[in-house]
């Protein structure tokens, strides 16, 4: 069975599970107890953003479950991932941002892992927003920081800055057998980027395709287990969103079975591109 890591370990030497819950669109009144039940189902990695408005209730069901039992339940054993927005880039507009994260989570006492959302903001704009997200590491409120929707030459740019520290640990963007990001995908692997994978699901759009359906079938798991497992087997960090308390053990079932090469194979397709969110993986 290909063995898939429960952990990978970052280039700021910190360990990131292998498999994340997305909280994009989980409605603010439900994320609190979603995050908590996650936590108790085993997940230990929670993927929120600016964006999304709802950090703070990440980090409140986060909190729940660290007072529940804590000598067993562990700050440590949690990873908790936030993303500048674009109207928060640029030098001081992210140190300001960045203080604001960090008071919304202000019991969990630090950020595992902050991103750059994405690279709309211009070359200027993202190595400002990295510098101030460089001096929060430096400062101990976060402990790693990466790019979310980064082209290859985003990567380049950033790791060719004179004043690089602190190199990015991830390339959060969107892949998916419809929109598999290959060339992209092997270029952060060889720069020591790990890759997170999100809409793995595909945002339900690709659940009754006939080729996830057989193999479904085949493996007898359900069609989202198989994408989330297809992600794991090629090395991807995946971040399945779920508001069902069910299907977010039932995600954490794709550890237990293994796809076949072949089955693999027949779920790629290395022709397609259809992205179900947005993309800016091209942006100048």
């Amino acid at each position: 069975m290909p063995s898939i890591p429960k952990t990978y370990k970052l280039s700021s030497g910190y360990l990131l599970p292998s498999l994340g819950l997305g909280t994009y669109d989980i409605p603010r009144a439900e994320t609190t107890e979603v995050v908590y039940e996650a936590l108790k189902a085993g997940y230990r990695h929670l993927d929120t953003a600016v964006l999304y408005g709802n950090e703070e209730e990440v980090g409140q069901g986060i909190h729940k479950w660290l007072q529940e039992d804590p000598s067993k339940n562990k700050r440590n054993d949690v990873f908790y991932t936030t993303k500048l927005w674009n109207s928060q880039n640029g030098y001081s507009n992210a140190k300001r941002a960045i203080k604001e994260c960090l008071a919304k989570v202000e019991p969990l006492g630090y950020i595992d892992l902050l991103l750059i959302h994405s690279p709309l903001s211009g070359s200027r704009g993202r190595l400002e927003t990295y510098k101030a997200m460089q001096e929060a590491v430096d400062q101990g409120i976060v402990r790693s920081i990466g790019v979310s929707n980064y082209g290859a030459h985003h990567v380049d740019e950033l790791l060719a800055w004179p004043e690089l520290k602190h190199k990015p640990v991830v390339n959060q963007i969107e892949i998916s057998p419809w929109i598999m990001r290959q060339e992209l995908a092997d270029h952060c692997k060889a720069k020591g980027l790990v890759v997170e994978a999100f809409s793995p699901l595909t945002h339900g759009y690709k659940l009754k395709d006939p080729k996830v359906l057989q193999v479904a079938k085949e493996t007898g798991h359900d069609a989202g287990q198989v994408l989330i497992r297809w992600s794991l087997q090629h090395g991807y960090v995946p971040l399945p969103k779920s508001r069902s308390v069910a299907r977010l053990t039932g995600n954490l079932e794709a550890y237990d079975f293994e796809l076949t090469p072949e089955q693999v194979e027949f779920l790629d397709q290395p022709e397609a591109y259809e992205p179900t969110d947005w993309e800016c993986t091209d942006a100048p």
